[in-house]
């Protein structure tokens, strides 16, 4: 999916796991597929996996989590990722990786179902939870302004020609360009909130999984949930659950435009999936501005 990404299978994994974790070395490993692009994850026996970073500009999320998950459990209702052992780098793989607890649960689908009221209303209380957790010492977000993004959106939407309506996805990001800057007071947010790092179990929201983006920063990173996961009547739940003011509800439409795009341009054909994702959140973003 990337330039310069890391050759990972499962026998170089296999190699690091007799070579650093003895104890679960003869487990069953088995290849996760999903669309996930940051790092490639194996399933270790029934109650672990593995996460390998895949190229080094994204390798430090990993590092992050390692230091943060543990923390930021307990601090909210749902379950986050728990490591349970750091890997080295070593056999010619160049990056920390690591084993973690698995979690059970199945992704949100964004289908309109009657569960996604349910998912908004848990979904905003895990955003309200991660807001309230104390940002001292918290990494940056590393996500620019709204307004820095301006150039590289438009390039992204001028590659998007023949696949979306260019001329109401350039409106739509013009009105999002003319919402109230963020006052700068930071909190907490996860900045990924896309359906496959939500896990659902019996109608509700079991846990958020990768939390590589999180940190401090703007809370419209965190809204950006109401076009990538929810319609209309889910959308309108999950804003009245944040209370979402109105300069902070469009940065936030402006942010998930920007993240669309650009997925929807970088993997056309590496991951197909999140590009479909991405195009439904662009149908969502121009459905609730009447475009």
């Amino acid at each position: 999916m990337h330039d310069g990404e890391v050759d990972i299978s499962e026998a170089l994994v296999r190699q690091l796991l007799v070579a650093q974790f003895p104890q679960w070395s003869d487990l069953l490993l088995t290849e996760v597929h999903s669309t996930g692009t940051v790092n490639a994850i194996y399933r270790l026996g029934n109650d672990l996996c593995v996460r390998l970073p895949r190229v080094a500009r994204m390798a430090g999320d990993l590092e992050k989590e390692l230091e943060w998950l543990p923390r930021l459990a307990g601090q909210v209702h749902v379950t986050v990722p728990f490591p349970v052992g750091r890997g080295e780098a070593e056999f010619g793989y160049p990056f920390t990786w690591a084993v973690y607890r698995w979690i059970d649960g199945g992704t949100f689908v964004t289908d309109g179902s009657k569960n996604e009221l349910d998912l908004a209303i848990d979904l905003a209380q895990f955003v309200r939870e991660l807001r309230a957790v104390d940002p001292a010492g918290a990494p940056p977000s590393g996500r620019l302004p709204l307004r820095q993004l301006d150039q590289a959106t438009r390039w992204a939407i001028g590659f998007l020609h023949d696949v979306v309506d260019t001329g109401a996805v350039s409106a739509a990001w013009e009105v999002s360009l003319a919402a109230a800057e963020w006052n700068g007071v930071s909190c907490w947010r996860h900045c990924d909130l896309l359906p496959p790092n939500l896990l659902v179990e019996g109608g509700r929201l079991k846990a958020v999984i990768d939390f590589g983006s999180a940190g401090i920063g703007d809370p419209a990173l965190d809204v950006i949930a109401a076009w990538s996961v929810f319609a209309e009547e889910g959308r309108l739940a999950f804003r009245e659950g944040l209370g979402v003011d109105e300069g902070t509800w469009t940065r936030a439409r402006g942010f998930a435009l920007h993240q669309a795009v650009f997925i929807m341009q970088y993997y056309p054909k590496s991951n197909p999936g999140f590009v479909t994702m991405a195009h439904r959140t662009v149908d969502q973003v121009l459905g609730d501005m009447g475009m």
